[in-house]
C-alpha cells in the first residue's frame, strides 16, 4: 500500500473462477488513444482508511482517471473448496509479496470489501453479497466505494494463477488476514473453502459498503454493520484495523498531500496517515484518535465518532488503553466478517493451522514422594495424593515450610534434652 506500482502498463486479470479457463476474462489496460498523460497505478497509501470499506474512495473519480477495464459477460463454471496444500503455498507467497510492497494496507481492504456487501436479510447465496469472490468482477469493481482496489487485484493476480486451485473469495480473504498478521496483529481465526461467484451477474448492487463523512456517522455505522449482522464492539473494533495505512487527498478528497510521518514513504511519499507508524498493527489507532493532539495524523468523522457516541465510547476508551483486548476482539471480529455470507466447501471450512496441544499433565506417581523402596498399593497412592494436595503441595510445588512451626519443634526438643540431662 505504500509502494506504488509505477505508470499503468499494458496488463490483464483473469476473473474466471479458479477452475476454469473459459471464464469471463478482465483486462486492466491504459488508454493509448488518449491525449493525457497515462494514470499512474494508484501508490498503496490508498488505504482502508476509509472505516475500512473505505469511504475515502467515494471521492476518487473525481480526482484520477480509472484504467479503462473490459469484462465478457460470459460465466464461468462455480468453484468448489481450495486445495489445503495451495493455500498454504499461496500464504507464503503473499508474505513475500508484503515484504516487497509494504500493500498490507489495501489486501486488508480487498478482503473486507468482498465480505462487506453481505445482507443478513437475504437467505439466498450469492443474492445475500459477502465473501464470495464477486469484487474481481469490472461491475463491482467501478462501485465507488471500491475505487483503487483494481491494484490490490493485480498485485495477487500472479498469485492467483500460480495456485488455480485457490478460489477468489478465499485468496481475498487469505491475503486481507495475512497482512494484519504480518504487520504485527493477532492471528486470525480463519476458515476457508469459499466458493466464488460464476459471473458479473451475480455482483452485488451498489451502495452496501460505508461512507466516511456521513450526516449522522454513528447511525450510518450502525446501519451498515447491523445489515451484515455485527454489533457495536465488532464495528469499534474493526475499527481499529485503520491503524494502517495513508489517504492522498488527491485520491481520496480526504487528509493532507504530505506531512512529517509520510514524506519519505515507505514506498511513494505523501498523504496522511491515522497513526505514527502506519504500517504496524496495534492499538495506537485508538490513543490518537483520543487525544486528536497531533494536527498531522487524521480523524475523519466515522473516527471521532467512536469517542462520542456512548456505547461506541466504551470499548474505545477499553481498546485505548488494554492492547490484549483490542486484539482479542479484533480477531473475533475480522473471523466473523470474512465468513460473512460465504457458501462453504465443505460445509465446515478448511483450517491451515491446527490449534496447538496443550501438554498433558504429569501422572502423579506416589513413589515419588516417599522415602521407602516398596511401592505402595494404588488405594495407598490416593490417600496420600489426597492429603498431600489438601496441605497445597502438588506433584511439582513442595509444602511450604513452616518456620515458627520449625523452631517451635526445636525448642521443644531442646528443652527435653535439658530435662532428661537435668535428671
Amino acid at each position: 500500500m505504500a509502494s506504488s506500482l509505477g505508470t499503468a502498463a499494458v496488463s490483464r486479470i483473469l476473473a474466471s473462477s479458479s477452475s476454469s479457463s473459459d471464464g469471463a476474462r478482465l483486462s486492466l489496460r491504459s488508454s493509448s488513444s488518449s491525449s493525457s498523460p497515462s494514470p499512474s497505478i494508484l501508490s498503496f497509501s490508498y488505504s482502508l482508511k476509509s472505516l475500512a470499506f473505505s469511504p475515502l474512495s467515494s471521492h476518487f473519480s473525481r480526482h484520477q482517471r480509472r484504467p479503462v477495464v473490459n469484462v465478457s459477460t460470459r460465466a464461468s463454471p462455480k468453484c468448489a473448496a481450495s486445495d489445503p496444500d495451495q493455500l498454504k503455498s499461496a500464504r507464503e507467497d503473499i508474505k513475500e509479496l508484503l515484504k516487497s510492497t509494504f500493500c498490507h494496507p489495501i489486501l486488508v481492504r480487498l478482503g473486507w470489501h468482498d465480505a462487506g456487501t453481505y445482507n443478513k436479510n437475504i437467505e439466498d447465496w450469492p443474492q445475500r453479497g459477502g465473501a464470495n469472490g464477486s469484487l474481481r468482477f469490472e461491475v463491482e469493481l467501478k462501485h465507488a466505494a471500491n475505487a483503487g482496489l483494481v491494484n490490490a487485484l493485480k498485485l495477487i493476480q500472479p498469485i492467483k494463477d500460480k495456485y488455480s486451485g485457490v478460489t477468489y473469495a478465499d485468496l481475498f480473504q487469505l491475503a486481507s488476514a495475512t497482512a494484519i498478521e504480518e504487520a504485527g496483529g493477532p492471528k486470525i481465526p480463519m476458515k476457508y473453502g469459499r466458493v466464488d461467484v460464476s459471473g458479473p451477474n451475480e455482483c452485488p448492487e451498489e451502495g452496501r459498503l460505508p461512507d466516511a463523512g456521513p450526516p449522522s456517522p454513528a447511525d450510518h455505522l450502525r446501519d451498515v454493520f447491523y445489515r451484515m449482522g455485527l454489533n457495536d464492539k465488532e464495528i469499534v473494533a474493526l475499527s481499529g484495523a485503520h491503524t494502517l495505512g495513508r489517504s492522498r487527498p488527491e485520491r481520496s478528497g480526504w487528509g493532507k498531500p504530505e506531512t512529517k510521518y509520510t514524506k519519505d514513504g515507505p514506498g511513494a511519499p505523501g498523504g496522511q496517515s491515522w497513526t505514527v507508524q502506519w504500517l504496524e498493527f496495534d492499538n495506537s489507532y485508538f490513543k490518537d484518535i483520543k487525544t486528536k493532539r497531533d494536527e498531522d495524523l487524521l480523524v475523519l468523522p466515522t473516527d471521532a465518532v467512536l469517542f462520542e457516541d456512548p456505547s461506541f465510547k466504551v470499548y474505545a476508551e477499553k481498546y485505548a488503553v488494554d492492547q490484549e483486548t483490542f486484539f482479542k476482539d479484533y480477531a473475533e471480529a475480522h473471523a466473523e466478517l470474512s465468513n460473512l455470507g460465504a457458501k462453504f466447501d465443505p460445509p465446515e471450512g478448511i483450517v491451515l493451522d491446527d490449534a496447538p496441544k496443550q501438554a498433558a499433565p504429569e501422572k502423579f506417581v506416589a513413589a515419588k514422594y516417599s522415602t521407602g523402596k516398596r511401592e505402595l498399593s494404588e488405594s495407598m497412592k490416593q490417600k496420600i495424593r489426597a492429603e498431600y494436595e489438601a496441605l497445597g503441595g502438588s506433584p511439582d510445588k513442595p509444602l511450604p515450610t513452616n518456620y515458627f512451626l520449625n523452631i517451635m519443634i526445636i525448642i521443644g526438643v531442646l528443652a527435653l534434652l535439658t530435662s532428661l540431662l537435668g535428671n
